[in-house]
Order: C-alpha cells, then sequence, then structure tokens
C-alpha cells in the first residue's frame, strides 16, 4: 500500500460510481488489547459484501482522509483515518488507516466482485 494521494485516489473512486460493487467495512481500536488491560474498552464494526450501488464518492482531507459513498436516497457508506491504498491484482480498491504505531484502525475496499 501506498500513502494517500487524493487526486489518484478519487479517480479510482469514481471508476466504481453507478456500477453494483461489494464493500467490505471495518474498524477496530485493538480487538485484542483487552487481553492486555482488561479496562480497556473495545469497540469495532465490521461488513462484508455489503452490495450497493453509490451514485458519488468522494475523499477529503489530508490524510488521515475521509471517505463518503452516497447511496442514492438511501444514505451514505464512511469512512475516517484513510491513509493508505492499492489496487489490487484483482481489480479491488483497498484503502486503509493505520495508526501512528503502524496498526489498522479501518479498512474500507470496493470491488465488483464478492471478496472471499
Amino acid at each position: 500500500m501506498e500513502p494517500v494521494k487524493i487526486d489518484e485516489v478519487q479517480k479510482l473512486i469514481n471508476s466504481f460510481a453507478n456500477k453494483e460493487v461489494y464493500i467490505h467495512l471495518e474498524t477496530t481500536n485493538g480487538s485484542y488489547a483487552s487481553h492486555f488491560d482488561e479496562k480497556f474498552f473495545n469497540a469495532g464494526a465490521f461488513i462484508r459484501n455489503a452490495k450497493v450501488e453509490y451514485e458519488l464518492g468522494k475523499i477529503i482531507g489530508d490524510p488521515p482522509s475521509r471517505v463518503g459513498l452516497k447511496l442514492g436516497n438511501l444514505g451514505w457508506i464512511y469512512a475516517q483515518g484513510i491513509t493508505h491504498y492499492e489496487m489490487d491484482d484483482n481489480g479491488r480498491l483497498l484503502m486503509a488507516g493505520h495508526d501512528h504505531q503502524g496498526k489498522l484502525a479501518v479498512s474500507l475496499q470496493i470491488s465488483e466482485t464478492p471478496f472471499e
């Protein structure tokens, strides 16, 4: 993965607009942290292979950036904290946010085929 370049990522997000795509979105603040500190409050979210069609996708802000995908009149998919991206060999846009220690904090991925 390479650091976010707003213009490059925006072009990639645009290339998936108005198509049926699969979304993978997850957040974590360290799912195993509570094993080391029982007072640590663990929170996270995970969704995989949600089939959607977004009419508008936007990345804004100097990294860490925010990505929003507008689902017509149905609402939004939103990820904050995106620092890195890549277009993989399978044509999937993979975006991730890593904290100051390099640990994954958020992931938003877009694909025209389901994730395995």
